[in-house]
């Protein structure tokens, strides 16, 4: 693709802002790093969600570092930052806020929530029912918040970070498809390799530890950085082929795939848009001005593995959304 130049006369120029504004993001991994062993995809995965503006889907069992890794990444970006733990027993106005009576003015006033703040870690969240999880809606869709009368615009940048268990695990509630929706990306958590966790064990090994985590960027420079990532440049044919991906989780029989009875419902136009602000965001951070099929290759599965729900002939065949999304890759042409 390197082509590219030839169609976007500032191409040479656009890349040499990208490549000094994205010096930041090697400076952030190291910082990351002096907690985090492994769990490279998710720390990139989390970032790219930052840069493009979107929320992320974080699943594995308990104890592989999710909450930790978002709760080292939030010292290192000089932002605000509330870690929510969803419980059985929690209120949407513990979330949001609440409306209280002043008894000297004899009056209400809106008393905020944890969630004005920039980057919200929503811990556990399938083990909350769903009253509390759509209380999330507005804030992720809108990025404000309403108690009462009063709309409340949220501070920018605004990000919900969740973590979640998965389905199986005792005591959780799956999410409405309405809200995984909202979040640009999916990432699941694996185990560490043998050799990391032995890394793991000299570093966390003991009763008490005390990370030096500087700060890197401040949430004014994310909102700068984010106005260069939309100058990215995507030539016709990629968009084109994000397109077909996405309707190919739709109408898969019109591009060759017999994978229609294993999708009961396709992605949504959000996953359209989703995906290419992904893509960008990925290209950015290796430092390029322009969207290659590559990029939307490697962010794909994590923006459309919640979008493509599976029909009971795929669960009775033991087929997961992301064996359907990799047949869809494997076969649709690339530009």
């Amino acid at each position: 693709m390197s082509e590219n130049s030839n169609y976007h006369p500032d191409i040479t120029q656009l890349t040499e802002k990208v490549q000094q504004s994205s010096a930041f993001v090697r400076t952030l991994m190291d910082q990351v790093d002096k907690v985090i062993i492994g769990q490279r995809y998710m720390i990139e995965r989390i970032i790219i969600a930052m840069l493009s503006n979107g929320h992320i889907l974080i699943e594995g069992v308990p104890g592989l570092a999710k909450t930790l890794t978002v709760t080292t990444l939030a010292k290192a970006i000089q932002a605000s930052f509330h870690r929510l733990q969803f419980t059985p027993d929690l209120l949407p106005a513990d979330l949001v806020g609440t409306q209280i009576y002043n008894p000297q003015k004899a009056e209400f006033y809106n008393k905020r929530g944890p969630i004005f703040a920039n980057i919200i870690l929503a811990d556990e969240i399938n083990r909350a029912p769903a009253k509390v999880q759509s209380a999330l809606l507005e804030a992720m869709q809108e990025r404000q918040v309403t108690i009462g009368d009063e709309t409340m615009l949220l501070p920018k940048p605004f990000m919900v970070l969740a973590t979640q268990n998965p389905i199986e695990q005792e005591g959780t509630y799956p999410l409405p498809e309405a809200q995984t929706d909202r979040f640009m990306l999916k990432v699941k958590v694996t185990y560490p390799t043998k050799q990391q966790e032995r890394e793991i064990l000299d570093l966390m090994g003991k009763t008490s530890t005390d990370f030096d985590i500087k700060p890197v960027i401040t949430p004014d420079e994310i909102e700068q950085v984010r106005k260069l990532i939309d100058m990215i440049y995507i030539d016709d044919r990629i968009k084109d082929y994000i397109v077909n991906i996405v309707d190919a989780t739709r109408h898969p029989a019109d591009y060759g795939l017999q994978i229609a009875d294993l999708i009961a419902f396709g992605a949504s136009p959000r996953a359209t848009i989703s995906l290419t602000l992904a893509a960008r965001a990925c290209a950015f951070m290796a430092g390029r001005a322009f969207v290659t099929p590559q990029d939307i290759k490697n962010i794909g599965p994590d923006v459309l593995r919640h979008r493509v729900i599976v029909s009971y002939e795929a669960e009775a065949e033991d087929k997961t959304s992301d064996d359907i999304i990799k047949t869809i890759f494997d076969n649709i042409e690339v530009p």
